[in-house]
């Protein structure tokens, strides 16, 4: 099965130092999710790019490498067309609250394969907030510890070690195991 990286930002669309930005520099393959407005976040309007993104793959299926409010936007994609998505790698979620999103938008087990990346510091979601949404999700967790927003601002440039992390979580599903992974939650 063929599949591909898709780069899904939050706020202010990830500069040229974060580790997304260099994510994509390293894989030729991997695609960046446009908005029209990187400074007003729009859970509708940002999910809709989105689902145009992964409409638009040559891959069979995508996996989602998203941070802060792209977390948001990939969970509502998944939530309302799992089918082209391989799995969602979710790095420091933004509370929905800040966002003026409720609870119950969000509040859903997800299809796909999707792992949650924390912090016991981000500013913009406690680590209890994110073991909650990793539960309600049906996520893998990954606490990282004292690390802030995972972000440059708190040192998070290139962040090899998360591609490992990233690229291990994506092995551990085979093409016959995404299969039955889809068909069991179904």
């Amino acid at each position: 099965m063929k599949t591909s990286r898709l780069i899904v930002p939050g706020l202010h669309g990830s500069e040229a130092d974060h580790w997304q930005s260099w994510w994509e520099r390293q894989d030729p393959q991997a695609q960046r999710v446009q908005q029209d407005d990187w400074h007003h976040p729009d859970l509708h309007t940002w999910t809709a790019c989105l689902q145009q993104s992964i409409a638009a793959s040559t891959s069979e299926k995508v996996w989602l490498v998203a941070h802060s409010f792209g977390c948001l936007i990939s969970v509502k994609a998944a939530q309302l067309n799992p089918d082209k998505i391989a799995g969602l790698f979710l790095v420091a979620p933004a509370d929905p609250q800040r966002f003026a999103i409720s609870n119950g938008e969000l509040a859903v087990t997800l299809t796909v394969p999707s792992l949650v990346v924390a912090s016991t510091t981000d500013p913009y979601l406690s680590l209890e907030k994110a073991k909650t949404w990793a539960t309600i999700w049906g996520s893998q967790l990954v606490n990282l510890g004292d690390v802030g927003h995972i972000n440059v601002a708190s040192g998070f440039g290139a962040w090899p070690r998360g591609l490992k992390l990233f690229e291990y979580f994506c092995s551990q599903f085979s093409e016959q195991e995404l299969v039955d992974f889809w068909r069991l939650s179904a």
